[in-house]
């Protein structure tokens, strides 16, 4: 059995947040506060650090976090943006002081948290080489042995005797992924930071992550929105939320928590509120079993419609449009009555999407203005006919799955 390298217990980190000062209504008020404001500002000054009264100001970043991460893993760390990832990785790159709880760390940590972290911005790119791996515990003589490779991975050879505060963003992260990667750390902890380098450094570090956690055993904690790359590189991922510990386990599983798969709907009725228009929103499930797609939208309205329109966007697990339609551009056919209630339907009988899970918002209104937006109304998850596994597979590219026609001669 692996050994345990990282062990989190009962974190806590809380941060007080700086309220908004109150101003006096009247020119009397106002100057009574000038006179009162170096008392006030004392006393605000000495109650920064206090947090026995839980109140507005107290804010909890992290709450009674427990997990452990054994020698050789590939830890994920989902979550949306405010659910405490970042603060977790600086709290275990001792960045930052947990407010309570304890932490056990067995390795030297490399860490690649924000752009140009960790780096001096008067020294020289090579310099920063040598700075960060004495700040690791290494010796002159190991680094000498990995610089050619680190520089050669990063690509900045032609400016790595520039100092670094000449150096775009990508090309800091270049450097310090390359600094992080091949240095030697027992336990690496990478940040979102990735998303800054183009499509083929990303592709790179995905690559040399791999590398590092399968063939050299390392441990990698690994924080990103890029689904695809969380599903391929980890074997066990965790989900943040609020500042908690949703859940932990297998990728897939807490993958398709976070994606809504635990919220599937393929109908939606909406209240008769008033300025509503929108009551009711369903995609018919037999039409995607045949690889087709009908949606129908119920609406009503006090007064009538010149011109009713239903517009939809269907949204893949990482968030990104897949593809949307309305008849003020799709309207072909589309001949409505004026009207103050109806179904609207949208059909296609070529639904030519990859498998995997889906979201789809809708909006309504007239040929010129839009009265209505529901986000992610619907939640479904598709299995694509031309597909040959019951799972998403990590080779696919995009959303896009048409039925290609191949022959031979």
């Amino acid at each position: 059995m692996s050994d345990t390298v990282i062990k989190v217990q009962n974190l806590c980190k809380r941060y007080r947040l700086g309220l908004k000062e109150r101003r006096a209504d009247t020119l009397v008020g106002q100057v009574s506060q000038i006179i009162r404001s170096p008392y006030e500002n004392l006393k605000r000054l000495r109650e920064l650090n206090r947090f026995g009264e839980e109140d507005e100001s107290v804010f909890w970043a992290l709450k009674d976090i427990n997990f452990e991460v054994k020698e050789g893993e590939v830890l994920g760390i989902i979550g949306k943006n405010g659910a405490g990832k970042s603060t977790l990785l600086k709290i275990l790159s001792q960045i930052t002081e947990p407010t309570s709880g304890k932490i056990e760390i067995h390795g030297r940590v490399a860490s690649l948290l924000e752009v140009g972290t960790g780096f001096h911005p008067e020294l020289s790119g090579r310099e920063n080489i040598y700075m960060n791996g004495t700040i690791l515990g290494m010796t002159r003589r190991e680094i000498d042995s990995k610089l050619d490779e680190i520089i050669d991975f990063s690509g900045v050879e032609k400016f790595i005797d520039t100092p670094v505060k000449f150096y775009s963003s990508g090309m800091k992260v270049r450097l310090g992924f390359s600094v992080a990667a091949h240095l030697d750390p027992e336990i690496l902890i990478i940040d979102e930071v990735l998303a800054v380098g183009d499509y083929e450094f990303q592709k790179k570090c995905l690559g040399k992550m791999e590398d590092v956690s399968t063939n050299q055993g390392r441990t990698i904690l690994f924080v990103s929105h890029q689904m695809e790359a969380i599903r391929n590189l980890c074997t066990k991922t965790m989900l943040l939320k609020d500042g908690g510990l949703a859940e932990i386990g297998e990728t897939e599983n807490v993958m398709n928590r976070y994606l809504g798969a635990d919220q599937f709907a393929l109908k939606k009725d909406f209240p008769d509120l008033e300025n509503s228009y929108l009551r009711s929103v369903e995609l018919d499930a037999d039409s995607l079993l045949n690889g087709e797609f009908r949606l129908s939208v119920e609406f009503s309205s006090t007064q009538s419609i010149e011109y009713p329109v239903v517009g939809f966007v269907i949204y893949n697990q990482i968030g990104s449009p897949v593809f949307g339609s309305n008849p003020r551009f799709h309207h072909q056919n589309y001949k409505p009555n004026k009207a103050r209630k109806g179904i609207v339907t949208a059909y296609s009988d070529m639904f030519f999407l990859h498998s995997g899970v889906y979201k789809l918002s809708i909006w309504f209104g007239d040929s010129k203005s839009d009265f209505e937006f529901k986000e992610h109304v619907l939640a479904f998850e598709y299995l694509s006919p031309n597909a040959y596994s019951q799972k998403p597979n990590p080779l696919i590219i995009g959303s896009y799955d048409p039925n290609v026609k191949w022959s031979f001669q």
